[in-house]
């Protein structure tokens, strides 16, 4: 599995209307790791939501772990798409959050993306 950024939505279908996903479990994040960014505008065409750290459905995704290998990784694709990435300590104050692993077991959910389809 790769992170792709999300400005190329290949073989991904839009979505016009959708809420957006929540974790569900309004677990308190505070303490674990996050990765905050350059400003990046929401892939969803009419969107004016600016993310500020690595977000799926806008929620800032988080790792229990500082080293998580999925943690880096996507730092790592964040840094070759130029967005300077930073793994910080994650706050409520930063705004709404979810486990990554939350994340990829709903499907790794998307404004106003559908999960991906066969090519």
């Amino acid at each position: 599995m790769r992170m792709e950024d999300p400005r190329i939505l290949e073989y991904e279908e839009l979505l016009e209307d959708e809420e957006l996903w929540q974790e569900g479990d309004d677990a308190d994040h505070t303490g674990w790791f996050c990765v905050a960014t350059n400003p990046f505008p929401c892939p969803a065409s009419g969107c004016d939501f600016v993310a500020e750290f690595m977000t799926a459905a806008h929620l800032i995704l988080v790792w229990e772990e500082r080293d998580d290998p999925n943690l880096l990784r996507h730092a790592q694709r964040a840094k070759q798409v130029g967005r300077n990435p930073r793994v910080v300590s994650y706050e409520r104050s930063f705004g709404p959050s979810a486990s990554y692993y939350a994340w990829e077991a709903a499907g790794r959910p998307v404004h106003a993306v559908r999960g991906k389809t066969s090519p």
